[in-house]
């Protein structure tokens, strides 16, 4: 059950000075914080970031079908040139400036991450995410600007997303290892 998750504060969330009170988020939660840096991150970091595998170029661009098929908007482009298209922009908006790239871990930490971060589009996010909290940006928005959604942050999916995104952002001597006493109060099971 203890996992690890990676969290991106992307640069936006940096240059509105979000970093601390998103960080202490999944602090008062309970997850340990075993690796912090800022970077300004390089073509080589987004192209790992953002893998482009089938199953992804395949949701991609389905979602995109049916969303602007809701629209009555018909697709002409295959899922590949979409896919293609918003890596583009997830790239861009990557590198636009420093970010702040984080590991955690805890119980159900992927789980957890999720919850605090909200979904994707902020403008459906609930209150008390970071992404309902802080941003109303919008798929609408992005279609509309040609650009990905700016949510200000990012957070693993999955096990294997969390393993490759803190390959991507952090060598093993820059995660810690120690003891967080907190654990002991918060899941010890008394005898009987």
């Amino acid at each position: 059950m203890i996992e690890k998750t990676f969290i991106m504060v992307k640069h936006d969330g940096v240059q509105r000075g979000l970093v601390g009170n998103i960080i202490s988020r999944f602090e008062k939660v309970g997850l340990k914080l075993i690796g912090l840096k800022m970077l300004h991150p390089t073509e080589e970091q987004a192209n790992k970031h953002y893998v482009m595998t089938k199953d992804w170029i395949d949701k991609l661009g389905n979602n995109t079908r049916k969303a602007f098929e809701k629209k009555g908007i018909k697709v002409t482009e295959t899922n590949e040139q979409i896919a293609k298209r918003v890596h583009g922009w997830l790239k861009d908006y990557l590198r636009e400036g420093p970010v702040v790239a984080i590991a955690f871990e805890g119980y159900h930490a992927i789980e957890i991450g999720r919850k605090i971060v909200g979904p994707a589009e902020a403008r459906s996010a609930p209150l008390g995410t970071v992404r309902g909290d802080y941003t109303v940006d919008s798929y609408a928005m992005a279609d509309k600007l040609q650009r990905p959604v700016r949510n200000i942050i990012h957070a693993s999916g999955n096990t294997d997303e969390a393993e490759n995104e803190i390959s991507v952002w952090f060598n093993k001597s820059e995660l810690f290892a120690y003891t967080k006493h907190d654990w002991e109060l918060m899941y010890k099971h008394e005898k009987k």
